[in-house]
């Protein structure tokens, strides 16, 4: 049995056979869905249910919210449709579409950022140009290791692309990574993908949240503004647990000494407070921040963190269309929540 699904962004009409989701027969159709992780947890594909009745399991709260599903929104990459329906993606004044790329790359920079992160440095041999956003990730497939998504740290336009790989307790590719990638070896890049990106237009503060591998994406954020000179003051958090876990604290406080709008603020949830803040890094924000209005916010790391940040700005009267949150899932943290392999970063 199938359901017609009216896709009104462009006035298409496809039929989705029962159990399948709309992304996955818009995409099987020629249709250029916005989409990402495809698993539900980075809010790309979100769209308007015009009409009609779809059922929804697996996806994160950072990329729908119970106020976004109240308000009739989907996500097209969960939606499995009970009836004939018609959907719209979102039509941000400010959404990026870039071409999607496969790309032939080779390694030419591996060093150690911390005890469990790798900087992997990678040379695009063939596939290019690499279009994409600051904030962006995509699909790293090394030699003998199932795919993973890692967030670009590097500015759009490098002529490297830099990915920061965590160890993670039993992730096959994170070990390959720190036990055996070498110079001069093969990996495919896909991508890119994801939601999360520096609105260029926006002109009010930015407050950018990471921890741990999370800065990857923040990195890439911050350079970003600061490369297009953009005017506002930029407030950058960088929470780990201890001194040992700090990275690029040399490179972030260069920055903020040649650019008057850039603060760089790193937080150790268990320091001994004396040469660095200690606490839980939304703390730290909570602590400096009373006022959120006409901010945006840029969320990268753990979920238990992404979560309470987002909170946090919630409940300061920030809108949620302001707040980009990208969680950090590990593969085993996707298979537990939905049966599905994640990002594992």
């Amino acid at each position: 049995m199938n359901f017609k699904v009216r896709i009104a962004s462009v006035d298409r009409t496809i039929d989705v056979p029962t159990g399948a989701t709309i992304l996955e027969t818009a995409l099987d159709a020629g249709i250029s869905y916005p989409f990402g992780c495809q698993s539900g947890n980075c809010g790309a594909c979100k769209s308007h249910l015009v009409r009609g009745e779809v059922t929804m399991e697996g996806y994160s709260e950072f990329a729908l919210s119970d106020e976004e599903k109240g308000r009739g929104l989907i996500l097209a990459c969960r939606a499995v449709p009970w009836d004939d329906c018609e959907v719209a993606w979102l039509e941000e004044d400010d959404l990026i579409v870039h071409p999607r790329r496969v790309l032939d790359c080779r390694v030419v920079g591996l060093d150690d950022a911390t005890h469990d992160i790798k900087r992997v440095r990678l040379a695009i041999e063939s596939g290019g140009p690499f279009d994409f956003s600051a904030g962006q990730f995509a699909s790293v497939t090394f030699d003998g290791c199932p795919p993973r998504d890692y967030s670009m740290a590097n500015v759009p336009g490098d002529p490297t692309l830099e990915f920061h790989v965590r160890r993670t307790a039993g992730g096959a590719t994170s070990r390959h990574v720190a036990e055996k990638l070498s110079l001069g070896d093969s990996v495919r890049v896909e991508g890119p993908f994801g939601a999360s990106y520096l609105r260029e237009t926006h002109r009010g503060p930015i407050i950018a949240v990471a921890g741990g591998s999370g800065l990857a994406p923040i990195k890439a954020i911050v350079e970003r503004a600061l490369q297009k000179s953009l005017p506002q003051h930029i407030y950058c958090y960088f929470g780990v647990r201890t001194e040992r876990d700090l990275y690029l604290h040399d490179h972030f406080s260069a920055l903020a000494a040649s650019h008057k709008n850039l603060h760089f603020i790193p937080v150790l949830s268990e320091g001994d407070g004396m040469s660095r803040r200690c606490g839980l890094v939304h703390e730290a924000v909570a602590a400096d921040f009373d006022e959120v209005d006409g901010c945006k916010a840029y969320l990268a790391g753990p979920p238990v963190m992404v979560e309470a940040a987002t909170r946090l700005f919630e409940q300061r009267g920030m809108r949620r269309s302001d707040i980009h949150a990208d969680a950090f899932y590990t593969a085993a943290e996707m298979a537990a929540a939905n049966r599905k392999t994640g990002a594992e970063r």
